[in-house]
């Protein structure tokens, strides 16, 4: 099993940042890649970005040019900087991580329980 234990979250005003952690642990053999999501309420859980293990990057339209995605892969850990936000970034933001597992020859997809960012004046 995997945890991935999130931090980070909060309030900010538009124009605010804030950075997002997320730190993976348990049995893990590779960690092919860790990203974010959000889900704001009455909408669909959205991609926001994603690092795999080889470091290709995508964000989401959205967020593009306003976060940044990085990772600290010693530990496990993923790192979003959002910079530039808006009203419209209010969202529970959830961590996710796709861990690769040899002895069934798969991959399994694992979620954190998400962290509040609230973007209001």
């Amino acid at each position: 099993q995997v945890h991935l234990e999130e931090s980070g979250g909060g309030s900010a005003q538009p124009g605010g940042s804030l950075r997002l952690s997320c730190t993976a642990s348990g049995s893990i053999f590779r960690i092919n890649r860790m990203g974010w999501y959000r889900q704001a309420p009455g909408n669909q859980r959205e991609l926001v970005a994603v690092i795999t293990d080889g470091g290709e990057i995508n964000y989401g339209e959205s967020v593009n040019g306003r976060f940044t995605i990085s990772r600290n892969s010693a530990k496990n850990t993923v790192y979003l900087q959002m910079n530039s936000l808006k009203f419209e970034d209010t969202a529970v933001y959830f961590c996710k991580t796709v861990v690769w597992e040899p002895l069934v020859g798969r991959t399994y997809d694992y979620w954190g329980q998400g962290t509040q960012v609230t973007v209001s004046s």
